[in-house]
C-alpha cells in the first residue's frame, strides 16, 4: 500500500534510504548510491539527498542563487553541465543545515525536471509537479501533492 504524503510530518522526518538512486543526464549518471538521505515533509513526494562522494561534483557549478528553508536553513544552487548540455539551478545542497538536519551537510538533491531521469531502485521516479520542492513521486507514494497550480497555500 503506498505512503500517503499526508502523513508525513512537519517539520520534516530525515531517514536513510539503502535503495540505489541515480540521477542521468546527457547519457551520463551524474550520481549514482545506495546511501541516500530521503526528506518527507507533509504533502510533499520525497526529497532524495546523495552523498557527495556518489555525485559526479566535476560536473556540477555552484551559482549565486540561495534560499532558505524554515527547517533546514541555507540552501545553495548548482548548474550542471554535462554531455554538452547546460541545465540551471538543477541540484541543491545544504552545506551548513540546522542541527536537526546535520546529516543533509553537502549532500545534493536534484529536480527531476531539469534532469533525464531519476531512479529509486529500478523505478524511473517522476518530477513533483512545479520546480519549488523538487519532490520524487514513485508508486509507493500518493498524494495529492502541493506544488501544482493553486496548491502554494495549502
Amino acid at each position: 500500500m503506498p505512503e500517503s504524503v499526508w502523513d508525513y510530518p512537519r517539520p520534516p522526518a530525515l531517514e536513510p534510504d539503502e535503495r540505489r538512486v541515480r540521477v542521468v543526464f546527457a547519457g551520463e549518471t551524474v550520481a549514482d548510491t545506495t546511501d541516500a538521505k530521503r526528506v518527507l515533509e507533509t504533502s510533499h513526494p520525497p526529497v532524495y539527498y546523495l552523498p557527495p562522494g556518489d555525485v559526479r561534483t566535476d560536473v556540477l557549478e555552484k551559482e549565486a542563487r540561495t534560499s532558505l528553508c524554515e527547517f533546514k536553513g541555507r540552501a545553495d544552487y548548482y548548474t550542471l553541465r554535462a554531455g554538452g548540455r547546460v541545465a540551471e539551478h538543477a541540484a541543491w545542497a545544504y552545506a551548513d543545515p540546522v542541527d536537526r538536519y546535520a546529516a543533509l551537510a553537502g549532500h545534493f538533491a536534484f529536480y527531476l525536471s531539469k534532469v533525464d531521469a531519476g531512479y529509486v531502485g529500478e523505478e524511473e521516479a517522476q518530477p513533483q509537479e512545479g520546480d519549488f520542492y523538487g519532490g520524487w513521486v514513485t508508486d509507493e507514494v500518493e498524494g495529492p501533492f502541493k506544488g501544482g497550480p493553486g496548491t502554494m497555500g495549502w
